[in-house]
């Protein structure tokens, strides 16, 4: 058995900044080869689909495995003969081809034509004429476990217009990639938004299937209606275990390290700071025109598909790029890594103008908390100990809905 400690000096203009990791194992960051994903178990929710009018809620992420690759998970139904009578396509598009924030169109997919209707377009949440002609919503993508990513949303409103017109919801489980910890944050629900719609904190440590449960046994959905909900769960699925991706979840995830990073780099998505999108390492890296003590230099650029006039668009800057250390930190330490933006904060010339949405800031981190100790200067571990006892609680409420246990 073989150990390593790395050592990353991460912001060299502060002491708290020299890290030193804990200990990994590297055997235990191996990738576990025996997962098998809920869209796999066909055996378990065929028969509840076969003869009904099928509404697949799924984008490139709903890939099923099999000996000599991947097949998607429509052409898989589709050879077996059962009714999609539409595609429900969320933030990204059904391929996975559209940049972030793009609005989503209906229209019809090129490879199967089938119609494709829009959850991240005019509507969030499918009407009742959208459902009109489905019996049954098949749901299958891939979430990469932080409160602010828009898939977990969209399983939410799925989950509550099926409620209101009567419809089963088959929700075919995935690993998570993050789930190996739980931090940040819990939402105060005044600031409820499509980044964020539910009290848990911004690693949440679930799978959509252990949330879709959760969702519905605490009543989030509106008029606390319940929808009929089956999950097919994954087999030989523990959340300490390293699962790879087999596709990028959205276009500028493009590596597992940058999931891993996506968590506490995603803080800096509203204020002056890039996190690389734009170049070939986004959601690793961040940094700024001028940034005083970034080693590592960076032109943003537009790039269809992925960002279009991204943050400081054709101006060099200055950051960090963080490749090597996103791919040991968090599974050593299981936690958020904040000091980047606490010292890039306390080091930003131009304190007025570091948030650039201080109301979206807001939304990401549940509150104005984090961004007024940000601006009072309050410690890592102040900032930590505020969080306590939100956490303590959700581990609590969430205890009777998971699902997969933490460790082999």
């Amino acid at each position: 058995m073989r150990w390593i400690t790395v050592i990353v000096s991460i912001l060299p203009f502060l002491a708290v900044a020299q890290l030193q990791v804990n200990e990994v194992n590297i055997n235990a960051l191996k990738v576990n080869p025996d997962i098998e994903v809920g869209a796999e178990q066909l055996e378990q929710y065929l028969p509840m689909i076969q003869g009904k009018r099928v509404g697949l809620v799924a984008n490139h992420t709903s890939l099923v495995p099999h000996r000599t690759g991947y097949t998607h998970l429509v052409d898989t139904l589709l050879a077996r003969g059962v009714g999609i009578q539409a595609v429900f396509a969320p933030e990204h598009g059904f391929r996975g081809d559209a940049g972030n924030g793009e609005r989503i169109t209906d229209g019809r997919d090129a490879q199967t034509g089938l119609p494709v209707r829009s959850l991240y377009g005019k509507t969030k949440k499918p009407t009742p004429a959208m459902l009109a002609d489905i019996d049954i919503l098949l749901f299958d993508m891939q979430d990469v476990g932080t409160r602010f990513y828009t898939y977990l949303s969209t399983m939410h409103y799925v989950l509550e217009a099926a409620a209101e017109e009567g419809l089963p919801v088959i929700v075919l489980d995935r690993p998570n990639p993050n789930g190996f910890y739980v931090d940040g944050p819990i939402l105060d629900a005044e600031y409820s938004s499509f980044v964020g719609m539910h009290p848990i904190p911004v690693v949440h440590g679930m799978t959509l299937g252990e949330l879709a449960k959760m969702i519905v046994g605490e009543e989030w959905l509106k008029n606390k209606v319940q929808p009929e909900l089956i999950v097919i769960h994954c087999k030989n699925y523990h959340k300490s275990d390293l699962y790879e991706l087999p596709v990028a979840p959205s276009p500028n995830l493009p590596t597992m390290t940058s999931v891993y990073l996506y968590p506490s780099l995603c803080f800096f998505e509203p204020t002056a700071v890039s996190v690389g999108r734009g170049t070939d390492y986004p959601f690793e890296l961040y940094g700024y025109p001028g940034m005083k003590y970034g080693a590592f230099t960076f032109t943003p650029e537009s790039r269809p598909g992925k960002s279009l006039r991204p943050k400081h668009e054709g101006i060099v800057c200055s950051g960090q790029r963080l490749t090597e250390f996103g791919s040991f930190y968090f599974h050593a330490n299981k936690r958020l890594y904040l000091q980047w933006l606490i010292a890039t904060y306390n080091e930003h010339e131009k304190k007025d103008d570091f948030f650039t949405s201080a109301s979206f800031f807001d939304k990401l981190a549940g509150g104005p908390s984090l961004r007024k100790q940000l601006e009072a200067g309050t410690d890592e571990r102040e900032i930590r100990a505020s969080w306590v006892e939100g956490l303590q609680d959700f581990k609590s409420k969430r205890a009777p809905y998971l699902v997969y246990p933490e460790t082999r």
